[in-house]
């Protein structure tokens, strides 16, 4: 099977702030809010939500194509992603534009502040979903808003299954066109915040979410995640962490996780045990693409985990 992830890319601009914002915001005075972050620590990273997916996706040995447009200053990433092996096939740059950028402060609590600009990403409309059956699973991931309405239009009008992602894009819809998305997709995974604004913007009970697509899949951080299927509800464990370095990219290390277990056609739980172990190592480094697994170390590190034996 081979999955097409269609989202974002972009450099991340990842800066350290060596205390915690709830000692530094008032918050009674939130309405009038001016505050600096001292920063010394500071990190320029490849980034975005369909290059962090492929990226863990190929560390697992899954086949997946990314689909995004990038900006003019697209070079270094174009460079990484041939070393990783990764297939530019449909990725297109934006000449006066540039590729979006992340500017990502995190606290000691692990908490973030980010700021985004789209540039190109706000294009990303003009590519099409394939149609010539190459294509078996989809992700609609963060991406221009109406390239997020177009490719999920477009799986869903080609029979393709697909996950939608909304992650931090979420606020860019209103209940009318989630409940839209909802109907079109396969499969929902989200965040337990994702998850409580999801419910408050729709009217839907998190039951009847899950009673509208095949599969719900609600992250819980350190509690690891709660998956709703057929009615019933498969709590999957979180994975041991031995250093929590970065939390950013962890969500799209899990979805990459997902992805795999769902092209290998794999049951519930073990998918859910694999995406949690993904975000459970990429937690352990600084920035989004810099851990590295082999297949070998990945089913070591699976049994190790879980007391339980996987081949990849």
């Amino acid at each position: 099977m081979t999955a097409l992830i269609c989202g974002s890319y972009a450099f991340d601009t990842i800066m350290v702030f060596q205390d915690k914002f709830k000692n530094h915001i008032l918050p009674d005075k939130v309405h009038i809010l001016n505050v600096s972050f001292l920063v010394p620590e500071l990190r320029r990273e490849f980034g975005g939500c369909a290059g962090n997916i492929i990226y863990n996706l190929s560390l697992l040995g899954g086949k997946g194509l990314p689909m995004a447009t990038v900006g003019q200053d697209f070079g270094p990433y174009a460079e990484w992603m041939d070393q990783c092996g990764i297939s530019r096939e449909h990725i297109k740059v934006i000449d006066d534009s540039y590729t979006g950028q992340a500017y990502i402060t995190t606290d000691q609590d692990d908490n973030q502040i980010t700021a985004f600009h789209p540039g190109a990403m706000s294009f990303s409309h003009q590519l099409t979903v394939p149609t010539d059956g190459s294509i078996t699973l989809g992700i609609v991931s963060p991406d221009g808003r109406d390239g997020m309405i177009s490719h999920a239009q477009a799986f869903k009008d080609a029979g393709i299954p697909f996950v939608f992602d909304p992650g931090q894009g979420m606020p860019m819809f209103n209940g009318e066109e989630l409940l839209t998305f909802i109907d079109q997709a396969t499969y929902i995974t989200v965040n337990d915040y994702e998850a409580e604004l999801m419910q408050e913007k729709t009217g839907l009970t998190i039951d009847e979410l899950a009673a509208n697509v095949d599969t719900l899949i609600v992250t819980l951080g350190g509690d690891g995640s709660k998956i709703y299927h057929a009615g019933e509800i498969i709590e999957v464990e979180a994975a041991p962490v031995s250093n929590l370095a970065d939390p950013t990219g962890c969500g799209d290390a899990y979805r990459a996780g997902l992805l795999f277990g769902m092209m290998n056609k794999l049951d519930w739980l073990t998918t859910g045990r694999i995406a949690g172990l993904c975000g459970a190592i990429k937690i352990e480094q600084s920035g989004t693409q810099n851990h590295r697994f082999s297949k070998g170390e990945f089913e070591a590190r699976f049994k190790a985990s879980y007391g339980v034996d996987l081949t990849l």
